[in-house]
C-alpha cells in the first residue's frame, strides 16, 4: 500500500522530520516567494534597463519572468512523486529530494553541488547589498549635511560584519518552517523599498511639480531605444550581458519552491494552492520590475547608477533614502534566511542520517535558550565564510550577474524540464518534447553568454 505522503516520519531524526503540523495557506506563501524573488537583484534592474534600451529592457524582464512562471508551473508537479518501481506516492519536501528521487544518479550529485553553490552565492549576494545599503544610509545624511560633492566614502568591512552577526544570530532559528514571521516581514520590506525606488525615479521623471499639476514640470522621459552608448562595441556586449546576468538573478527561487509547498496545509490540494500563490508573486514581482527597472532609467538615463538606492541618483528627500535602505537591510535578513535555512535543512538531514545517535545533536540550554551543537558549530561557520569572501569581492553589479548566470540554467530550467519529461512520460520528438528542447537550448546559450560577460566584468574590477 502507498505511503501517505503526508504522514509523518516519526521513527527518523529529529533534523529528518517532517513538521507535524502544516498551517501554510496561499497568502504565506505568496510571502515566501516574493521574500525569495524581490531581493537585491531588483535594486540593478534600471542599471540592467539602461543596458539594455527601451525595448530589449522590459521585454527580457518579461522573458524571464514566463521562464520563472514556467518553472514554477513544473516544480508543482514534483511535490508528490509515484514511484514506478514499487509504486508508492514519495513526498518531495525540496528541489534536491526532488532530483533525487526522479532523475537519480549523476543529475542528482551535478544538482546537489550546483544547488549548495546557488544557496551559497546568494549568501555572499545579500551580505555585499545589505552592506552597501547601510553605508548609503550614511553617506546620504553625509550629502545632506555637506553637499552632494562632499567626500563621503565609507569602506564596506564594518557593516558586512555587522550583517553577519545578525545572521549568525538569526541561523539559530530551528528550521523553515518556523520563519512564517520572518518572510512576512521581510516580504513588507521589499514591497516598500521597490514602491520608493519607482515612485521616486516616476517623480524625477515627471516632476515633482506635476504631482501638484498635470500641466507642470519637465515631463521629460531619459534614455533610448539602444541603451547606454560606448565607445568600445565589445565593451556593450559585455554590459548587455552583464544586465541579461543581473535580470536572471532577480527571480531567483525554484530551490525553495517545495520547501514552500511543503508548509502548505491542505485541503486544497498543496498543488492547487502553490499554482495560485506562484501566479500571484511571479505577477507582482513583474509589475514591480517593470516599474523599478522602467522609471530609474527613464528618470537617469545614461547616467543610471548601478544599484538605484545606493549609487545616488537620489539625493532627496534623504530621509526617504535612509528609509528604503533601511527597508533593504532588514528584507535581505530574512531573505539570507530563507534560503540559507534551505541549505541548513540539507546538511542537518545528511548529518543525522549518517550519524544518527550521535550526541553531538543533543540540545543543550544557555541562558533558557535552546541550541544544538550542530546548528551552532555549521551555521557560525558558514555565515563566516560567506561574510568572508563578500569582503573580497564586493563589487555589486558584476557579483549579481555571476550569480545569476552561473546556476540559471541548469537549476531554472534544464533539471525540472528533465523531471517533468520523466514524470508526465513525454514520448521523444513529440510536439511538446521538441519545443522545450528548443526552449532548453535557447536559455543554455543566454546563460552562457551572460556567465561570460560577469565574469569579464569581475576580472576587469578586481584585477583592473
Amino acid at each position: 500500500m502507498a505511503e501517505n505522503p503526508e504522514d509523518v516520519e516519526s521513527d527518523k531524526p529529529l533534523l529528518m522530520r517532517t513538521p507535524h503540523k502544516m498551517t501554510g495557506n496561499v497568502w504565506t506563501a505568496v510571502a515566501h516567494i516574493i521574500t525569495a524573488v524581490i531581493g537585491s537583484g531588483v535594486l540593478s534592474l534600471s542599471w540592467s534597463v539602461a543596458q539594455l534600451g527601451w525595448i530589449a529592457g522590459p521585454l527580457t524582464l518579461l522573458l524571464f519572468a514566463l521562464v520563472t512562471f514556467l518553472n514554477a508551473s513544473l516544480l508543482t508537479n514534483f511535490h508528490h512523486y509515484s514511484d514506478p518501481i514499487n509504486g508508492q506516492t514519495i513526498t518531495n519536501h525540496s528541489y534536491l529530494q526532488a532530483v533525487q528521487n526522479i532523475l537519480g544518479g549523476l543529475s542528482a550529485r551535478i544538482c546537489a553541488f550546483l544547488a549548495y553553490f546557488n544557496l551559497f552565492k546568494l549568501g555572499v549576494v545579500y551580505t555585499i547589498t545589505s552592506a552597501i545599503s547601510i553605508r548609503a544610509i550614511e553617506q546620504s545624511n553625509c550629502y545632506h549635511e555637506q553637499g552632494h560633492e562632499a567626500d563621503c566614502e565609507y569602506a564596506l568591512t564594518s557593516y558586512m560584519l555587522l550583517f553577519g552577526f545578525i545572521q549568525i544570530i538569526a541561523s539559530q532559528i530551528p528550521n523553515f518552517h518556523t520563519t512564517k514571521w520572518l518572510s512576512v516581514t521581510a516580504a513588507i520590506m521589499s514591497f516598500t523599498y521597490s514602491l520608493i525606488g519607482s515612485g521616486l525615479g516616476l517623480a524625477h521623471t515627471i516632476g515633482m511639480e506635476l504631482l501638484i499639476s498635470i500641466f507642470k514640470g519637465n515631463g521629460k522621459i531619459e534614455g533610448s531605444i539602444g541603451g547606454v552608448p560606448t565607445n568600445k562595441p565589445i565593451q556593450k556586449v559585455w554590459l548587455v550581458a552583464q544586465a541579461i546576468g543581473d535580470i536572471a538573478f532577480s527571480y531567483p527561487f525554484p530551490l525553495v519552491f517545495l520547501e514552500i509547498q511543503s508548509t502548505l496545509k491542505s485541503p486544497p490540494l498543496k498543488e492547487v494552492t502553490m499554482k495560485k500563490a506562484s501566479s500571484i508573486a511571479v505577477f507582482t514581482t513583474t509589475i514591480f520590475y517593470l516599474c523599478c527597472g522602467g522609471f530609474g532609467y527613464a528618470a537617469f538615463g545614461n547616467s543610471t547608477p548601478g544599484n538605484i538606492l545606493t549609487g545616488f541618483g537620489f539625493y532627496e528627500p534623504y530621509w526617504l533614502i535612509d528609509f528604503a535602505n533601511a527597508c533593504v537591510f532588514l528584507h535581505l535578513i530574512g531573505g539570507y534566511q530563507i534560503f540559507s535555512q534551505t541549505l541548513y535543512a540539507i546538511v542537518e538531514r545528511w548529518y543525522a542520517e549518517k550519524y544518527a545517535g550521535s550526541e553531538f545533536m543533543s540540545d543543550f540550554e544557555i541562558l533558557e535558550i535552546r541550541l544544538n551543537p550542530v546548528r551552532l558549530c555549521f551555521r557560525t561557520s558558514y555565515v563566516v565564510l560567506t561574510t568572508s569572501i563578500a569582503m573580497v569581492f564586493p563589487y555589486f553589479n558584476e557579483v549579481v550577474a555571476f550569480a545569476g548566470s552561473v546556476t540559471f540554467w541548469p537549476l531554472v530550467v534544464y533539471f525540472p524540464i528533465e523531471m517533468y519529461f520523466l514524470q508526465k512520460k513525454i514520448v521523444s520528438w513529440t510536439c511538446k518534447w521538441v519545443l522545450l528542447r528548443i526552449f532548453t537550448i535557447v536559455c543554455l546559450f543566454v546563460s552562457i553568454f551572460a556567465l561570460i560577460g560577469s565574469i569579464q566584468g569581475l576580472i576587469a574590477k578586481r584585477f583592473g
